[in-house]
């Protein structure tokens, strides 16, 4: 596809609409030729969304490709070649069920995709070859003369030709919570919505040119080679332990050839113990937790669409939210109105009622309606009848209707106050002085107010009073912030309303500190540059000199731009300052908590910027504009009334109104997160303590201490009871919690060589009992077995195994059942050589010993070495 010209949208409405008919070579009387309008599809392409995606073979077969799925296909591949069909097909079942996740993963990304192109997909009236004629608005071209309608979905980016005004919606793309007044020459925007008036307009670009477009691309960028902290995590477990594994069996392989021993039991037995080390199960397995994790989410109507983020969601740190249909209620509310010099308040609302109409379904008149029924409900409002109404036109600003009730006239006024003052009589210069100071007032505040007058029949004008309207917080807005806090996660409010009302609805919310607008880290002009440089050298002088007041850095920071500019021009002072410093950039970030007027690419950049500043960061929203930020969060949450847009790029969709699961969220987050590490200490553990005593026992002693039968089984017994971690009572952290992989490997190892010693002791000392080598192997086995399930208890909390919270009874009941399970086989020779139950009792005596052992390690390195103490806080079981 080739452009015949690159112009963004916005430069259009720079220009006069005459211009833009002459570059895009239009008549604006008969619009294009259908031969013109072929040739621009081939010179343009067709009004859609174009996304280069990978063949659904492709997208599968990716899955197969890397390290770990290598080794897990090798492993198959060698227990066909030997006839292990069992473990074949064991083995072949993990690698589908992991590569499964992973293809549903990316095909909630496509989704997001997708959901956005339908939008574009509409009917549209066009002018061709002199007359209307609807098309599909995929067909639409640069060019093109089309009709819009109150109802309409703008098709394309076009520029407004020819009507009196349209009232746009644009709080999809924006985030604004009020529809935009638009006239002749300005641009409106693909997937905004027309709320009232009719104009026609001339496309100026389409698909991939618009500015809707962008949107699309960042959810795709968003969506490209991000990986998890889950992910990441499991795949350095991974990676240690098959490296481990190998350098283990490759030691094997060559000690058993130097000895001569049969080449085919030595690749058996090889081939087993590398099946049994490399961690297949382990994404299953902590996929399982996560699942049921999502499944108590789901109780709380809300739908996990992407399993790794219940684990990203114990990490989160920072909260953005947008405000529109998030943190606020997304419709226009009446706040404490003003009669004046003694109106009443029922007279004030029953003129501002009478002056709109409720079918229009105005978003500034509907709370009109509602606040008189609230209110005033036995107010005469409702036997007035309408003779007469002119609706809001942008060169008027206000609405007007003439009214009666029996033998009763009058015209009734609403609109913008300086409009309504001007046309009033009873009002004195004090008057106006006052009223304006409290429009002033409510305006730095956020509100938006409308003036009531009103005029009966051969009377003045009569000036009624004011009414501030806002977009309230919901009722649980606070209190889940409130929460949030107490969690330890920071909130910040990103919304594209202006910096007054996002400020008003902060303050609400207790969201106090700094408010910004987007501009001022944005934007590019000399004085936004040169402001954000000033707070840049405040941040620096801070964290250079931590002590000093703000006043003292903001002295720093006067000096500093003083020098800067009699030095640097603007682009010098933003490359060689706000490049250099860039860490104090996102320290300034840090400190806001209140970005306004923002762009879907502001807010996918602020997300951006946050999590390179090493935040894990989640996001809620509802917005076709807020999907590239969800898609980019760690998190991202679509509230109960999201776009599909928005559900499709979000990792966790809100199936009821309010944000207070979010709370219940992060709770079942933490706990959640507290099962997978305790599984994933004791897998490594356990893969040291096998792999390295098996290891050493055929170096140094030329002796197998268990055979290739006793692998599998004890593979099988372990594995799967411990599935029933995901089930147990565990602490939930009072603060945000990531992987700490140096921790995690530290412990985990240091428990792998605890087990490996007591297992020499213990072979040591059957040695001594002048026990044969096959009664020695069953002894072993049993051993490895008890205290493998031990370890589990070691590491399912911080604490002593005995303190709160204790093992959920399935737990207790899965690991005690297969620990009797194996004993029974081991006294009765079941698959193995019998022992009597002395030596059993034995077994079971010497593995709880040192699970006591084990614990008083643990306990001594998180304090000697993380200064580490468990959290008192217990999950209910």
């Amino acid at each position: 596809m080739t452009s015949l010209f690159q112009k963004a949208t916005d430069d259009f409405s720079l220009q006069p609409v005459d211009d833009t008919f002459r570059l895009l070579n239009v008549d604006s009387k008969n619009g294009l030729s259908e031969t013109d309008v072929r040739q621009r599809q081939i010179d343009y392409g067709l009004n859609q969304i174009i996304n280069q995606e990978e063949s659904t073979l492709q997208r599968i077969l990716k899955r197969f490709w890397g390290p770990i799925p290598w080794m897990i296909e090798i492993a198959a591949i060698l227990s066909a070649v030997v006839g292990k069909w069992e473990d074949f097909i064991i083995i072949s079942v993990l690698l589908l069920i992991n590569a499964g996740l992973d293809f549903f993963q990316e095909h909630r990304a496509l989704n997001a995709l997708n959901a956005l192109k339908s939008q574009l997909d509409t009917q549209v009236r066009v002018l061709r070859d002199g007359k209307f004629q609807s098309v599909r608005s995929q067909e639409l071209v640069p060019g093109d003369i089309i009709r819009l309608r109150m109802g309409d979905l703008v098709p394309a980016d076009v520029q407004l030709v020819t009507g009196d005004y349209l009232s746009i919606d644009e709080s999809s793309l924006t985030g604004e919570s009020l529809p935009v007044s638009k006239r002749s020459t300005d641009v409106a925007y693909a997937n905004t919505i027309i709320r009232q008036g009719e104009m026609d307009a001339i496309v100026v670009n389409t698909g991939q040119q618009t500015r809707f477009n962008n949107v699309v691309s960042l959810v795709a960028s968003a969506s490209e080679n991000e990986h998890s902290h889950f992910q990441k995590m499991v795949l350095q477990i991974g990676h240690f332990l098959i490296l481990l594994s190998l350098a283990m069996v490759t030691l094997i392989v060559i000690t058993g050839l130097s000895r001569h021993e049969d080449m085919l039991e030595l690749a058996r037995f090889a081939l087993v113990l590398l099946v049994a080390a490399i961690p297949v199960a382990l994404p299953a397995v902590l996929s399982v937790t996560m699942a049921v994790g999502a499944y108590k989410l789901a109780k709380h109507k809300a739908i996990v669409t992407k399993l790794t983020a219940i684990e990203e969601l114990a990490g989160v740190d920072i909260f953005c939210s947008d405000k529109t249909g998030t943190l606020t209620k997304n419709e226009m509310q009446v706040m404490d109105i003003l009669p004046f010099n003694g109106t009443r308040e029922a007279a004030l609302m029953r003129a501002a009622v009478l002056a709109s109409r409720s079918e229009n379904t105005d978003p500034i008149e509907i709370p009109l309606f509602r606040y008189i029924k609230d209110n005033f409900a036995d107010s005469d409002w409702s036997q007035w009848q309408q003779t007469h109404f002119t609706s809001f036109d942008p060169s008027r600003k206000f609405t007007s209707a003439s009214v009666n009730k029996a033998d009763e006239k009058m015209e009734v006024f609403k609109g913008a106050p300086q409009v309504i003052m001007a046309m009033v009589t009873n009002l004195t210069d004090n008057d106006i002085t006052s009223l304006n100071q409290q429009i002033n007032l409510l305006a730095s505040k956020g509100y938006r107010t409308l003036a009531v007058a009103q005029q009966r029949e051969n009377q003045p004008h009569e000036f009624l009073g004011l009414i501030p309207l806002i977009d309230p917080p919901r009722d649980d807005s606070k209190q889940v912030i409130d929460e949030m806090r107490e969690r330890g996660v920071e909130v910040k409010m990103i919304t594209g309303d202006n910096i007054a009302i996002a400020r008003e609805i902060g303050h609400m919310l207790g969201l106090n500190k700094r408010a910004v607008q987007s501009k001022q880290i944005t934007g590019k002009s000399g004085q936004e540059i040169k402001e954000l440089a000033s707070g840049l050298a405040q941040a620096i002088y801070k964290r250079l000199n931590p002590d000093v007041s703000f006043k003292q850095a903001k002295q720093f920071a006067d000096e500093v731009m003083t020098d800067l500019e009699s030095i640097y021009d603007t682009s010098l002072l933003e490359t060689e300052f706000i490049h250099t410093h860039e860490s104090a950039l996102l320290d300034m970030l840090e400190s806001i908590e209140i970005f306004a007027e923002v762009l879907p690419e502001d807010k996918y950049m602020i997300v951006e910027a946050l999590q390179k500043s090493d935040h894990i960061v989640g996001m809620t929203g509802d917005g076709v504009n807020d999907a590239p930020a969800l898609r980019k969060a760690d998190c991202g949450f679509a509230v109960s009334n999201a776009t599909d847009a928005a559900r499709a790029a979000a990792d966790i969709i809100l199936t009821a109104p309010g944000l207070s699961v979010i709370n219940q969220a992060i709770e079942q987050a933490r706990f959640t997160f507290e099962r997978m590490k305790s599984y994933a200490t004791f897998r490594i553990a356990e893969t040291i303590r096998i792999i390295l005593f098996m290891t050493l026992s055929i170096l140094i002693f030329e002796f197998y201490p268990i055979t290739a039968l006793m692998i599998i089984l004890l593979a099988l017994l372990n594995d799967l009871p411990i599935l029933t971690i995901a089930y147990d009572n565990t602490y939930q952290s009072p603060t945000p919690v990531r992987w700490n992989m140096h921790q995690l490997f530290i412990i985990s190892s240091v428990l792998g060589l605890a087990g490996v010693c007591a297992s020499f002791l213990l072979y040591l000392f059957l040695r001594e009992q002048n026990l044969d080598n096959d009664t020695i192997q069953t002894l072993i086995f049993l051993k490895l077995l008890i205290a493998g399930h031990s370890t589990i208890f070691v590491t399912r909390n911080n604490g002593w195994f005995w303190q709160k919270p204790w093992p959920s009874p399935l737990l207790l009941a899965a690991t005690l059942g297969t620990e009797i399970i194996g004993t029974l086989m081991a006294v009765n020779g079941i698959f193995i050589t019998a022992v009597s139950w002395q030596y059993a009792g034995f077994m079971w005596l010497y593995a709880l010993v040192w699970f006591v052992i084990d614990n008083a390690i643990k306990i001594g390195i998180q304090h000697s070495l993380f200064n580490h103490s468990p959290t008192k806080t217990k999950l209910t079981a």
